[in-house]
């Protein structure tokens, strides 16, 4: 047997679709979605427009907690299926008022939890620095999110700004990083194209090729 042809899953066509900063703005549910969270400057924009092929559809900025709302992107891959990415606010700036965080975190633990079309998110750490409480608190959240309307949702822990750390530490700081987690945790640079573009093909085969079971538009994930 044959292995896949994970070339099939490359994005060849992107487009921004929507943003919502309230539960009633959010896109209605149709395609697989993944979304990307991460603390505020992590790297989430930066590894979205890597794995679209885009240098700037998605905003990036170095201003920390640039990005206030739930932003969907349309892609289609090479064998014509259609996708959502989905850029999530990124938590952890202090400066945002404090009812502000709270609508976000209610935005976001709702679209997390009951979001029929979510297949998986792509959880983005610092690789120079250990998890932190909000890192493990949504990794625990997500492994409770399987719900009567969808399958568990898949996480893959990315660690970014590899780049940024001696080569001789790499291995070092990716291996704390996996026992704090308990999971695997892959080391990115959105510089190495190559490396990304393999993650994505992965992550794409594991959790979004499958079509969508019960959706409730008839061309969703095709």
């Amino acid at each position: 047997m044959s292995p896949p042809d994970l070339s099939q899953s490359r994005i060849i066509d992107a487009e921004f679709a929507a943003a919502a900063a309230t539960h009633v703005q959010l896109l209605p549910p149709q395609y697989p979605e993944v979304a990307f969270a991460g603390r505020s400057n992590v790297g989430k924009s930066t590894l979205m427009n890597a794995i679209m092929g885009r240098r700037k559809l998605v905003r990036t900025s170095s201003t920390p907690g640039c990005t206030r709302t739930v932003s969907f992107f349309h892609a289609v891959t090479a064998d014509k299926s259609h996708l959502m990415l989905v850029d999530l606010p990124g938590y952890g700036f202090a400066q945002r008022s404090k009812a502000e965080r709270k609508g976000w975190a209610s935005l976001i633990e709702d679209y997390l939890l009951t979001r029929p079309t979510l297949r998986a998110v792509v959880l983005l750490v610092d690789a120079r620095r250990d998890l932190q409480s909000d890192d493990l608190e949504l990794v625990e959240l997500l492994k409770t999110s399987h719900n009567d309307n969808r399958p568990a949702v898949g996480v893959a822990l990315v660690a970014t700004k590899l780049d940024q750390v001696p080569s001789s530490q790499r291995a070092t700081r990716l291996r704390v990083l996996r026992q704090q987690a308990h999971q695997k945790v892959s080391g990115l640079s959105a510089l190495d194209q190559p490396v990304v573009q393999t993650f994505w093909q992965e992550l794409h085969r594991t959790w979004l090729a499958a079509p969508l079971v019960g959706a409730d538009s008839a061309d969703a994930g095709t």
